[in-house]
């Protein structure tokens, strides 16, 4: 395969795995809003992989780039690389927040 086919993939990968983390990880808010907490569960561990997913892309570039093989900076890569980090701060983010629910439910039962 072409060496800038395969960078430019690789870009893509991170955008659509990013992506797909962040949709799992508000599904699992709206679940959790709901109280559905083990759908929130699943759904956070889809979001996981997803996110591993896209980390693991990301690493082999930056290994690559270490190794004076990487792909040139290009506007595409700044945009995978602010999907994936906006994805890992969002999901964290509501993890938190479902906790703070299972919670609040926790007590509302006490």
């Amino acid at each position: 395969m072409d060496h800038l086919k395969k960078d430019e993939e690789s870009i893509f990968n991170i955008i659509v795995h990013s992506g797909n983390a962040r949709g799992y990880a508000f599904e699992a808010m709206e679940a959790a809003e709901q109280y559905d907490f083990a759908k929130a569960d699943e759904l956070m561990r889809q979001s996981n992989e997803e996110l591993r997913l896209a980390h693991e892309t990301q690493t082999t570039l930056i290994q690559a780039e270490l190794n004076g093989e990487g792909p040139e900076k290009s506007l595409l890569m700044i945009h995978a690389q602010d999907h994936l980090m906006t994805a890992m701060s969002e999901q964290k983010l509501i993890e938190h927040m479902i906790r703070i629910v299972k919670k609040i439910k926790e007590e509302c039962q006490s």
